[in-house]
């Protein structure tokens, strides 16, 4: 396939010269441009407390992509159905994926099939095969994974001492930090070079050592939601959970066990009284924030 430098217009058979239209000299496209020809992007994510949201919205701005939430009220289906490449945005959880986005996979499996896919991942250390965990979700050749990229973004576990919250200083770093690689990622996606972090044997090694825990962590999860004596029944953490899995009761909110260890609730209760698996008191409530 080859496009005029000048008019961009393209030949598809790749054997005409000259451009037809202005009669500049024809070059043979790239891997990516030859697809998007045909193909345009569609970014997907989840994103618990905002560092993914920040990364797909930005990678979608940079490749001109159709942006969505999975908890968004959109015709998954057809916007599926109408892009050849689909980005795949999540935060990484003991190089696993969440199980929000396992499900929202699993839901539109067959519509996925033949797709080219992203896949990005945010993470705040060691994330292992975080996006490797992503591909094998699928059968073998159901998808093409054409790049794959790990983006360290800040610590939003408000309640375990061990762990810093960030300052604005670092907020500021991160978001820079994030920005050059992200450049670098378009830059190479464009040029139609394949690069798949998390694929190498010690990142599975890795993998296997952090994601041994966390099936026993999701079940711990799904049974340890706990709502402190403070709670005012006000409603935040029922209105933004992204499983439905928090409803008030007479007294206090209760769980329905169906939680996907985002941490939203613990940071969005205004009054630090609700807590999942680790019962620390919360520190300094986190939420995504660009720093100037």
């Amino acid at each position: 396939m080859k496009k005029c430098p000048k008019c961009s217009k393209v030949d598809e058979s790749g054997s005409v010269r000259f451009c037809e239209h202005c009669g500049t000299e024809l070059f043979f496209m790239n891997r990516f441009e030859a697809t998007n020809v045909i193909d345009s992007i569609l970014t997907l994510y989840f994103s618990g407390t905002g560092n993914t949201k920040y990364i797909a919205e930005f990678f979608s701005k940079n490749m001109d992509a159709k942006c969505h939430s999975i908890e968004d009220d959109a015709n998954f289906a057809e916007d599926i159905k109408a892009h050849g490449i689909i980005a795949f945005c999540y935060p990484v959880y003991m190089s696993r994926v969440p199980r929000i986005m396992r499900e929202f996979v699993n839901q539109h499996m067959k519509l996925l099939e033949g797709k080219k896919i992203i896949i990005l991942c945010t993470q705040l250390a060691l994330s292992g095969d975080g996006t490797r965990a992503f591909a094998v979700l699928f059968p073998k050749n159901h998808v093409e994974v054409i790049y794959t990229e790990h983006f360290f973004m800040p610590n939003n576990v408000s309640n375990m001492a061990i762990l810093p919250m960030a300052s604005d200083k670092s907020m500021k770093m991160y978001a820079l930090r994030s920005q050059r690689k992200m450049h670098i990622v378009c830059e190479n996606i464009k040029a139609g070079k394949i690069r798949k972090r998390g694929f190498s044997l010690f990142s599975r090694f890795l993998g296997l050592f952090q994601g041994v825990f966390m099936g026993t962590m999701e079940k711990r999860a799904n049974k340890t939601v706990k709502v402190a004596n403070n709670c005012t029944q006000c409603g935040v953490c029922v209105a933004v959970c992204p499983m439905g899995n928090l409803v008030p009761d007479s007294t206090s909110i209760t769980h329905k066990q169906n939680c996907t260890m985002c941490y939203r609730c613990i940071n969005k209760c205004p009054y630090g009284a609700i807590t999942v698996f680790w019962h620390g008191k919360v520190k300094k409530r986190y939420a995504w924030r660009e720093v100037q």
